[in-house]
């Protein structure tokens, strides 16, 4: 089996969620706390890739105080987008699970069973 990582916010429902359901599966995964871990534009970027999106817009959570305090509304920049995201973590939706050269958000966490055994 692949090596799962999960991007994980230990205050997020979902995210504890898509953790229980990964040791139910019995899957090791590896954790990476993303709001206390630094990312970078990198990892950013290779990321989008695995999840398919064609643009980081379709990654951030929109409703958050600080997407609207950045006016990222009107931003047309891909780069500026991913540089809000590694300076704001809490932009990135989450649980992000990372198995091969794929990966998903887990929202809803239905999906993440039929995810980690395809």
């Amino acid at each position: 089996m692949d090596d799962i990582k999960i991007w994980h916010n230990p205050r997020c429902s979902k995210s504890r969620e898509a953790i229980n359901i990964l040791e139910e599966n019995n899957c090791e995964s590896e954790v990476v706390k993303y709001l206390e871990e630094q990312l970078d534009k990198e990892t950013i970027k290779a990321t989008l890739k695995l999840l398919g999106f064609s643009s980081a817009r379709e990654w951030m959570r929109t409703k958050e105080a600080i997407y609207k305090e950045l006016n990222l509304k009107d931003e047309t920049d891909e780069e500026k987008l991913i540089e809000a995201m590694v300076a704001n973590p809490k932009l990135i939706e989450r649980p992000v699970i990372i198995k091969g050269n794929k990966a998903i958000i887990g929202r809803p966490t239905s999906i993440i069973k039929d995810f980690i055994k395809n």
